[in-house]
């Protein structure tokens, strides 16, 4: 029986060719994932070892508190240095500063990374110190006038030795002297963030950390093992403060970066590999179910001949293992292409520079690619194997192949209710309901709305068929009349073959509608919101110094200038995040409506919190509230205003006198302008431009401008979701493909009679051609309403968070209708040509 089997699968190797593909692509996706995030893990792995070389303990404060996907620490003040020294067995202690520093290339533009941090910090003086950085050019730093450059930003910008640079700051810029280029092991920058160098009091003044330092770096004396040194020192800190070795440090640093990064650049791009396996298994079942149909005769000879139901399904799921063995090593070899591909496509679209190394592939990767391509194909050829068990020996006799029916049987309408229903259910319930985990409860709801569909989908296949088919059959009278009977006559293949198409689109559909209804949602809220005439922000929402605000300020042709700064805190454990608001001129540009209190309440300090925070957690105006902030740790804030969500203020709103009270870095994130009355808008703009032409990394936008530069950024997300989801369109055209490959076989004849009556060869490819369009177009119609309803339920649910308005591109969406028949004009090609290439006295004599 196994060498039947194989000698089946042998010559049906052409008719596998497809299902091997998509298992190949979908597999290569899930191996490139894993290879380009363990890479990027590796890489900075690497990085922080380099890094950390010679320091054998580090001192910080213990609380982190994480803002927009970095850690934030309180600054340790110069007095624990001290202490730290007197430790017994230390050679060594010096203190570190870090913060926002951005350079300014030669053409007078601000230098941009995509989306690492632009960092200043201060470069150890010890020679033990030193061994994470590697001198390239030059010397470090000495006067408060010098700085060094990482070699990577020096060599992009053209940097050398005795340049001069200037380097916005938090404070007012300053131009330094490229005194040196530094590197980091072999690497020449830190996981592609711009690093400008200072002398320790240099960098404390620049950097906003004058008497304070992050971290205190201690070197061992010789026989003292950094363990016993941590201990050491660690008994002698104040319980704010934690000990850790290099190694700790190192590692530390390195899960920060990778749980921020790492971790969500591996669930997005498995997500899509999930979604191409999906699409996969669609066409695995079609094929084997197609294969298995036609090969009825042949399977009944095999009971005849004594085999058992067992041997038969044997048979079958035999054939599937091998195809998924063979692809999914092929998948697995082209893990790697796809994760240079991956990276590449992050690179151009979103302009993210992503470090790598030398490419990272661990058994992990093996292991999962080789089980996710080999169960996914045998759970799909399941069912295919289980109908080969009910052919009876007596199909052995009958003059031609019986094939699959075409009727419907009350139990798959009752099956499919029930499992769209649980789907829909858990849809709803992740998407209303704090219950459980809400993600998980969204993702599992919608996988089996997809397969509840499916299920159904042959119920209305028939129908949409005769009707998307009606037009080709007026227009192309026999080709297209055949074809639109041809998708009628058997609904259960059309809709397996379409509703991996519907998969792909209704995805697509999805992301087109969700960003639409987030465009007209930002449009309505900046029309509704905000006051302010001008938006004053960097392209990578990175922060900027104050001092712009201030000097915006002085221009008499504005009325209000608001600087918007943001940061995290803890309520009850739990990392918050609040904006830092001036209370006097907030007013004048956000429209906000308090409903209890008065923002003018926030001159002496204070919070304001949204009307839904303060019912949760039963706060009124006068209330004191514990908070647990950077600086000063939990303090008791008064609560002096609430007010109605309105999409821009979030849930704290924290008095500007407080939040520089609270926290160490004090950073713009945004500014607000309002243009004094009767000022044009020429002028009050040109006052604007004369101040920020020394702030080269703020973008000054009206409304207008705004508007169009967020639609923009989400287009270029959007984008990048459709070059994910390509891959799975892609594999549901091959399932095209290959149906109406695998259908000539069974059609043979009438091909043959076809032709024999007079129908050409052109004619039989129009009719394949029309009869995939007709498929395709099915699909799309299915996966746009698949889409749609997913679209108004997460923007239903996301009200709270500023997606009020739903919105329906109907010309994308037309757009889509239309790829999908050009699609299947593109899939017919192939089948079309085989279909006329059948000899007619062969068809017509062959049983």
């Amino acid at each position: 029986m196994r060498k039947a089997t194989l000698k089946g699968l042998l010559a049906h190797k052409f008719r596998l060719a497809a299902t091997a593909l998509a298992i190949v692509l979908g597999v290569s996706f899930v191996a490139g994932t894993y290879v380009l995030t363990d890479t990027i893990n590796a890489t900075f792995t690497n990085l922080f070892d380099e890094v950390t070389q010679g320091i054998d303990v580090a001192v910080r404060s213990k609380e982190a508190f994480s803002s927009q996907g970095t850690e934030v620490r309180d600054p340790i003040p110069a007095t624990v240095l001290d202490g730290v020294k007197a430790v017994d067995g230390v050679k060594v202690a010096e203190g570190s500063v870090t913060g926002f520093a951005q350079l300014i290339d030669k053409n007078g533009k601000a230098v941009t990374t995509g989306g690492a941090p632009t960092l200043g910090v201060s470069v150890s003086s010890a020679p033990e110190l030193q061994a994470g950085t590697t001198l390239r050019e030059g010397r470090l730093p000495t006067g408060s006038d010098e700085m060094v450059v990482d070699a990577q930003t020096a060599e992009k910008h053209g940097f050398k030795v005795g340049d001069r640079v200037k380097v916005l700051l938090q404070g007012p810029a300053r131009t330094f002297t490229v005194s040196g280029i530094i590197g980091f092991g072999s690497a020449g920058n830190l996981g592609g963030a711009t690093l400008a160098g200072f002398a320790l009091p240099t960098a404390q003044e620049v950097l906003n950390r004058e008497g304070r330092f992050d971290e205190i770096d201690v070197v061992a004396a010789e026989g003292v093992t950094p363990e016993q040194l941590r201990d050491r020192v660690r008994a002698t800190l104040d319980p704010r403060y934690e000990a850790l070795t290099g190694e700790e440090l190192s590692a530390d640093a390195a899960r920060a970066i990778n749980d921020s990064f790492g971790r969500f650049l591996s669930t997005a791009l498995l997500s899509f590999a999930f979604v191409a396996l999906l699409v996969g298994a669609f066409l695995i079942f079609n094929t084997f179910s197609i294969i298995v149909a036609q090969r009825t005769r042949e399977l009944a000879l095999l009971r005849c001949l004594g085999a058992s139901r067992r041997q038969v399904m044997g048979s079958v799921l035999l054939e599937s293992l091998v195809v998924a063995v063979v692809a999914s090593l092929v998948g697995l070899g082209l893990g790697v292409l796809i994760a240079n591909g991956l990276k590449a496509l992050l690179t151009g679209i979103l302009n993210f520079d992503l470090p790598t190394t030398g490419t990272v592939f661990l058994w992990r990767t093996v292991i999962v690619s080789l089980a996710v391509g080999i169960v996914v194909t045998m759970l799909a050829a399941l069912m295919p194997a289980l109908k080969a068990t009910r052919v009876p020996p007596v199909a052995a006799l009958q003059p031609e192949t019986a094939f699959a029916p075409t009727g419907f049987r009350k139990r798959r309408i009752v099956l499919g209710l029930l499992v769209t229903a649980v789907g829909v259910a858990l849809l709803l319930a992740g998407l209303f309901q704090d219950q459980g985990n809400r993600l998980v409860n969204v993702a599992s709801g919608a996988v089996i709305v997809f397969f509840g569909v499916a299920v159904l989908s042959p119920l209305i296949a028939r129908p949409l068929a005769r009707l998307i088919g009606w037009p080709f059959a007026k227009a192309f009278r026999l080709p297209g009349n055949l074809a639109r009977q041809n998708a009628m006559r058997n609904p259960r293949r059309t809709a397996s073959t379409a509703a991996a198409l519907m998969i792909g689109l209704a995805l697509v559909a999805f992301v087109s509608i969700f960003a639409a209804s987030i465009k007209a949602s930002t449009t309505k809220i900046l029309d509704q919101t905000i006051a302010a005439d001008y938006i004053l922000n960097t392209d990578t929402f990175t922060p900027f110094s104050p001092e712009l605000a201030e000097r915006l300020a002085d221009q008499p042709e504005l009325e209000a200038v608001v600087g918007v700064r943001t940061g995290a805190f803890k309520q009850d454990g739990a990392t918050k995040q609040l904006t830092g608001i001036d209370p006097l001129a907030y007013d004048r540009v956000v429209k906000s409506e308090v409903i209890s209190g008065s923002f003018a309440d926030l001159a002496s300090g204070g919070l304001a919190v949204k009307e839904d925070v303060a019912k949760a957690n039963g706060w009124r105006v006068g209330e004191l509230v514990a908070l647990q902030f950077p600086r000063g740790g939990t303090q008791q804030v008064p609560i002096k205003a609430i007010y109605k969500d309105n999409s821009v203020n979030g849930d704290y709103l924290l008095a500007m006198s407080d939040y520089q009270r609270f926290y160490a870095d004090q950073a713009d994130t945004q500014i607000l302008v309002k243009a004094r009355p009767g000022t044009s808008p020429d002028a009050s703009r040109a006052a604007i431009d004369r101040v920020v032409t020394e702030f080269p990394n703020v973008t000054v936008r009206d409304q207008a401008e705004y508007k169009a530069e967020t639609a923009k950024q989400i287009d270029q997300v959007v984008n990048l979701f459709f070059a994910l989801l390509a891959l799975a369109v892609l594999i549901a055209l091959f399932g095209i493909v290959n149906t109406l490959g695998l259908s000539i076989f069974e059609r043979i004849r009438e091909l043959g009679l076809l032709r024999a009556v007079g129908a050409t060869r052109g004619q039989l490819r129009a009719m394949i051609r029309w009869e995939a369009v007709i498929i395709a177009v099915l699909g799309a119609v299915l996966g746009l309403a698949i889409g749609v309803f997913f679209g108004w339920t997460i923007v239903r649910a996301l009200r709270s968070i500023g997606i009020t308005e739903f919105a329906l591109p109907v010309g994308q969406l037309v757009i889509f209708v239309v790829f999908a028949a050009l699609a299947g004009i593109l899939a017919a090609v192939l089948p079309g040509r085989r279909a006329a290439k059948v000899d007619v006295l062969r068809a017509i004599t062959t049983e």
